[in-house]
This record gives structure tokens, sequence and C-alpha cells, in this order.
């Protein structure tokens, strides 16, 4: 089954129906248009990108189970109604079972009684993720604020800060998490948690336990807190830097692990992130011009997660990249990036819940 479509209904809540009756197809997608958008398409067609806010099921169990790993969004399971044919499948929460040969009307009432919960349900997440996306600016600013007046940071900051984007990306999914964060111009503090939430998304994406996930996700808060202490000017500066602007903006790395090791109490693995986070496989990197095994798996990730959110997000001076197009600049960057981390990163960003712009 082929990902990418576009359609009138992913512009806002949608329902998916997926069907191999064309004369059912049609009656339930007149129905339920009437309450809210319907996306309906046969068995075979390309599925649409944006998460359905509703999925109904009218196939044969072999096709509706093949159906599965594409209809799996990262973030809370997609409500489904499946019109069973044969055995019904395991009780779920999310998952409400109909006899295929139920009446229209009964189908069409149980599509109506999903729609509302669901909307309830995603208006409430949205309230939580605004909150989540809030507190985590505010934190982020507090941090920044702080490392530049040379106050000290709070590491229960960066810890509610951390829990935050984990709570919310495991909740709403990168995709919710972005939209939220761009709808603000929050500057290097939106970079900063685009590049958390991205660097949350692929830790759980490879299967990190709780405590390297949580590491992880630290590491990509504090790896620009360097640029605390960069002029404002050079860091919003819309084009190229000078060379002395350049060589300026290029020790926020040093500065920023400095101040870590300064105050005492970060892990030795998240200053190495906040040091090293622009050194390069082939060694052309700075500031130590590492290369090869010199640089830790923790640095890697948050380097990929870091250049991916640098290439996809808005810039004054150019239109963001699409994710498809950020992943191909970044695999032919040859030497900078851990390839074989690219190659796991590349699918959880281009998967059902990736950038979808």
């Amino acid at each position: 089954m082929a990902l990418g479509s576009r359609s009138r209904a992913s512009d806002g809540p949608f329902v998916l129906l997926i069907s191999d009756r064309p004369f059912e197809r049609a009656a339930l997608e007149r129905a339920i248009a009437l309450v809210m958008d319907c996306h309906a398409i046969p068995a075979g067609a390309a599925l649409p990108r944006t998460r359905p806010h509703l999925v109904i099921l009218d196939l044969p169990p072999a096709q509706a189970a093949a159906l599965e790993p594409a209809l799996a969004h990262r973030g809370p399971p997609v409500p489904r109604l499946v019109l069973v044919r044969g055995e019904p499948a395991t009780a779920a929460a999310h998952l409400r079972q109909l006899p295929a040969a139920a009446p229209r009307q009964l189908v069409l009432a149980n599509v109506f009684a999903m729609i509302e919960t669901a909307t309830r349900s995603a208006e409430a997440r949205q309230r939580r993720l605004t909150g989540r996306v809030s507190d985590a600016t505010a934190i982020v600013a507090e941090l920044f604020d702080s490392a530049a007046l040379g106050a000290g940071l709070q590491r229960g900051d960066v810890e509610r800060g951390t829990d935050l984007v984990l709570t919310a990306i495991s909740e709403a999914g990168i995709t919710a998490w972005l939209a939220e964060v761009w709808r603000h111009d929050f500057g290097v503090y939106q970079h900063t948690l685009g590049v958390a939430g991205h660097a949350a998304t692929f830790g759980a994406q490879i299967g990190l336990g709780r405590i390297d996930l949580a590491r992880l996700v630290r590491s990509a808060l504090l790896h620009d807190i360097g640029k605390s202490r960069i002029p404002t000017e050079i860091l919003n500066k819309p084009g190229p830097l000078d060379p002395e602007e350049l060589r300026l903006m290029q020790r926020h790395p040093d500065i920023g692990a400095d101040l870590l090791l300064a105050q005492g109490g970060f892990e030795d693995e998240v200053i190495e992130v906040v040091r090293h986070h622009h050194e390069r496989l082939d060694g052309t990197g700075y500031p130590d011009r590492l290369g090869g095994a010199a640089i830790t798996d923790l640095v890697r990730v948050v380097t990929i997660c870091d250049v991916f959110s640098a290439l996809t997000e808005r810039r004054a001076y150019r239109q963001p990249a699409s994710a498809p197009e950020a992943l191909a600049i970044m695999a032919d960057s040859s030497g900078h990036l851990d390839p074989t981390l690219l190659r796991v990163f590349a699918p959880a960003m281009l998967g059902a819940d990736a950038l979808a712009a």
C-alpha cells in the first residue's frame, strides 16, 4: 500500500473509508460527508499521508490485516471501525467492530458516535499539546536566559522540559508537535524544540529504553545552549555570515560545553553532544575536527536530528525543505552523517506521521 496521496480531505479532520464494495463505499461516503469530510478509496489505493480522524475498514480479513502497518500512526491509535467478514479481531480500546452485513443505518450511527468521541478526544489532546509546547518554550527560554546571564541552569528545568517533550511526542506525535511549535516565531527556541521532538521520535523508533531516551532528549534540549552567548544579530541574520561572524558562531559548541562543565552536574555524554554536534565523520567539522569512531553514537543521533530540523524549518531567507528533500540532501552529504543511522532515521520521518508540508 503506497503512501503519499493528497486530497481535499487531508486539509482538515477527515474520515478515511477503505472498501472493496463500490456501492457501499459511495453510499457511506455521501452520508459521512454530511458530518465530516470523507476520503473514500478502494482497496489498494494510496493512503493519505496525514492522520485521519477515524478509519473505516470494509475489506476481507487478509486485506485489512495487510493495512495495519501503514495505518499505525505514531501517537495515540486512530479510532477504527471494522466491518467484519468472518471472525472479529482482538478487542482494543480504539477498535469497534460490526458485521459487514449490518444495516447501513446502524453503521452510520456508530460512525457518527465515533466521530463525536474522537472530536472531543482530539480537542482535549490539542489543549494538552498547546500547554506542553507553551511550558517547554518557557523552560527553554529560561535556560537560555540563565546561560546568557551566567546564572546557571536549573537541572529541574531541564528534566521538566525533557518530560514535556517525551510526553507530548508519545501522545500527539512529531507532526502535531512541530505544527504547534511552528505556530510561533521562537527563533533558536523553535529550533531547540524541533530537534528535541525529532530526537524523541527517532529514539523511540530505534527502541531506546526510558533512561537512554531521556538522556537523548536532554542532550537535544541543551545542544545549542552556547548560542545563548552569541549576539542576536548574528543568530538572526537573514543571510550568509561574514568570516568574523562565522568564527563567532562556530564557537557556540565550546561555549555551551564549557558552561555545562563549569556548572557541574551534567552527564559527560550530554556535554559531548553539546561540544561535538557539528563534527563530521570525515573529520572536517568543528570545533575539534573529530572523525570516525571518535564521534559517539549519541552525538551522531543528535547531529542527524539537528541537520534535519535546520533543513525543514522556516527561515526568513529561504523556504523550508520537505522531509524527502531534506533527507536527500543529507544522504548526498558524504562524510558528514552516519549512513547507518540515517537509513533508520529516514523511514521514521517519512512514515505515516511524518512531516506533511
